[in-house]
């Protein structure tokens, strides 16, 4: 009995002192791992150049690297193998990555749009077949919001994949408009009345200067060409106030704007 309770003794002593290392170990491991992350997320956010969730990523990836220390020092502190540990765990993170292979390639492709950020939130774009404004990019997924405003999520694998039209990423876009004519109407009036409504609107950059040519003859109209700049978020408006203004105009100046006609030439087969 005696000698049980030396024994007992003897391993209390031993590895109660290992298990309040243990404790203190992962306490200030903890600490540290939090310290890490808010250091690293401080320090990324006064650089001003790096995206929130690029930041949030990179603050985190910190802060458990620090904490996989921390797990490693508390085996040790036990006296088990680490070497032959990560080993394992080498092993199973690589049968882990060939089950997962779709995920992961998800998570590599997240990486790089937030390491080359081909756009950022709120911008509006258009990727695998999909337009709409950036809400969020996430290691999975790109969540966009469509004009009616539905929740699209995009795995990013498709999206690093694809090609991808930024329409928020310059400051001026091009309206391209086509107004038709009479064959019959004036031409040039019909230019002097679509370069005065062009003129007059504020939101039309004179720089590049707006153009109006005759881009096409077609079958029923004379087809006026019309490109005129502007700020990017200026594009829609400017788009649906210039055809309902030069409709109006064209409407006063008696202009008109032809419905699709054919010429029938009536043959006598008995002359």
């Amino acid at each position: 009995m005696e000698e049980a309770m030396k024994e007992g003794i003897t391993l209390l002593t031993t590895y109660g002192l290992k298990v309040i290392g243990a404790i203190l170990i992962l306490i200030v491991g903890k600490m540290v791992a939090n310290w890490v992350q808010k250091r690293v997320g401080n320090w990324l956010g006064r650089s001003g150049k790096v995206d929130e969730t690029l930041k949030g990523f990179l603050s985190n990836f910190a802060r458990y690297g620090v904490l996989i220390a921390t797990v490693l020092a508390v085996l040790g502190q036990f006296g088990i193998e680490t070497t032959s540990l990560i080993a394992v765990l080498g092993a199973a993170s690589l049968a882990i990555g060939l089950a997962l292979q779709g995920t992961l390639s998800n998570v590599a492709a997240g990486v790089m749009l937030l390491s080359f950020r081909p756009f950022k939130t709120g911008d509006v774009v258009e990727t695998a077949g999909i337009k709409g404004s950036v809400k969020s990019i996430s290691l999975f997924v790109t969540e966009l919001a469509t004009p009616d405003n539905v929740q699209i999520l995009v795995p990013n694998s498709q999206v690093w994949g694809t090609v991808v039209k930024n329409y928020s990423h310059h400051e001026t876009r091009r309206v391209d408009l086509v107004m038709s004519i009479d064959y019959g109407d004036d031409i040039d009036k019909a230019q002097a009345v679509v370069e005065h409504v062009v003129k007059v609107d504020a939101r039309v950059l004179t720089d590049p200067a707006p153009m109006v040519v005759v881009g096409n003859l077609g079958e029923s109209s004379v087809d006026l060409t019309i490109r005129v700049w502007c700020q990017a978020g200026d594009y829609w408006p400017v788009k649906f106030d210039l055809t309902k203004t030069l409709k109006q105009r064209f409407d006063a100046e008696k202009l008109s704007i032809p419905f699709p006609q054919r010429t029938i030439h009536m043959v006598n087969a008995n002359g």
